[in-house]
């Protein structure tokens, strides 16, 4: 059976056993060739932290245009620290910071504290603006991190794992930034610490550059998955338990790799 079919053939299978509730955003797609397979992936959905990965490249792309030098140290104020993931929030005031590693924070704790300070230098419209420059239409960066007055008033940021899966195939291949600050994003995400989701059931010798989210209402996480043939998997789970959507996942990314490691 063909790379293709082959691929088709588990996903669908494996959708098939999922409960009614389950509502799978996916996009599959080869880095060697044309091999992929989509479900719901043009969905808007809610980002949660996944967002984090076009602000990385914008940042990237302000450091390659001078707008942001990553060695310059940032002043941490106790009136910059916010709750939800990261350790940032128990520094103590005025701890001092590079601006590499609050990049670095944002992606392998996806620290929001970093986030929120990255975007305030940055500019919520700057990054919008480089997804669009980068095809990402539907993708929308509305409010900061843990800001609960935006979301009570129903403001959120989104994603499609389509798109996401297209900025990763630009990383992949140099194609923001420069191809070095490619290098960088690409390390940085294999260093992400949630290993429970794309991750999960891979053998541990097989590297995964990602980014993960969880809102309690989705869990996703878009990856690259270094396999004999690397491939891309962005997925969205919505309408099942954090902890069941996390196993949907991690089988997800299991059934590619069986197909992609061949």
């Amino acid at each position: 059976m063909a790379l293709g079919q082959s691929l088709h053939a588990n996903l669908n299978r494996y959708l098939g056993t999922l409960p009614p509730a389950a509502r799978v955003s996916l996009a599959v797609r080869s880095l060697a060739d044309t091999t992929a397979f989509y479900q719901r992936a043009d969905e808007r959905l809610p980002s949660a932290s996944l967002i984090k990965l076009p602000i990385m490249v914008e940042a990237m792309e302000a450091v390659r245009d001078g707008r942001l030098n990553p060695d310059e140290i940032y002043i941490l104020q106790d009136s910059d620290k916010v709750g939800g993931s990261g350790v940032l929030q128990t520094y103590q005031h005025r701890s001092r910071i590079a601006y590499r590693d609050l990049i670095t924070l944002m992606m392998t704790l996806s620290d929001n504290t970093a986030t929120n300070i990255l975007l305030r230098d940055l500019g919520m419209k700057a990054v919008n603006d480089r997804m669009r420059t980068l095809g990402l239409t539907q993708s929308q960066l509305n409010r900061m991190m843990m800001d609960t007055a935006a979301v009570a008033r129903g403001v959120e940021n989104y994603v499609t794992a389509r798109e996401l899966n297209g900025l990763l195939v630009q990383i992949y291949r140099g194609q923001v930034g420069t191809a070095p600050l490619c290098e960088q994003m690409l390390d940085i995400l294999k260093r992400n610490e949630d290993t429970l989701t794309i991750p999960r059931l891979l053998p541990k010798t097989v590297a995964v550059a990602h980014k993960t989210g969880t809102l309690a209402y989705v869990r996703g996480d878009a990856g690259i998955v270094y396999a004999r043939r690397p491939f891309v998997l962005s997925v969205l789970v919505q309408g099942l338990t954090t902890a069941e959507a996390e196993r949907v996942i991690g089988e997800l990314a299991a059934e590619c790799f069986a197909v992609f490691n061949r």
